[in-house]
């Protein structure tokens, strides 16, 4: 695990990407938090929920918390289309199986999609060059 302090290495793409950020709570009991973290390590992943993100476009994918609060990063080609991608990736085996297994929990709706839970936040500030 990268500590972070020294940052995490980000990967470069031979093309232009876009940048989706969302966020969604965990329910605030300090065992669910750390079960929710291990079913997202390495060693317990989906295979079929990575290939389903991959499949409908979306280039990375990456979750950070603090406390309940989660924060997800998703990367993107230009021309990618959230709407119609999150309703393929709601559609795909196991995703919604995947989703219900989740939100044990997350505060949210246990028969939510992914795309109705986790809500899309503005960006209020920008290092411009």
């Amino acid at each position: 695990m990268i500590e972070k302090k020294k940052g995490y290495p980000q990967k470069n793409y031979a093309k232009p990407v876009k940048r989706y950020c969302q966020t969604l709570d965990l329910k605030d009991d300090p065992d669910l938090m750390q079960e929710y973290i291990k079913r997202h390590s390495e060693a317990c992943q989906w295979p079929e929920i990575r290939e389903g993100i991959r499949s409908v476009g979306i280039l990375e994918m990456e979750i950070y918390n603090i406390g309940t609060r989660l924060f997800m990063i998703v990367e993107t080609p230009l021309d990618f289309d959230w709407d119609e991608a999150f309703k393929r990736l709601a559609g795909l085996p196991r995703q919604s199986e995947w989703e219900e297994y989740m939100s044990i929990f997350q505060q949210s709706d246990p028969k939510a999609t992914s795309s109705e839970k986790w809500k899309l936040m503005d960006r209020i500030f920008y290092l411009y060059e």
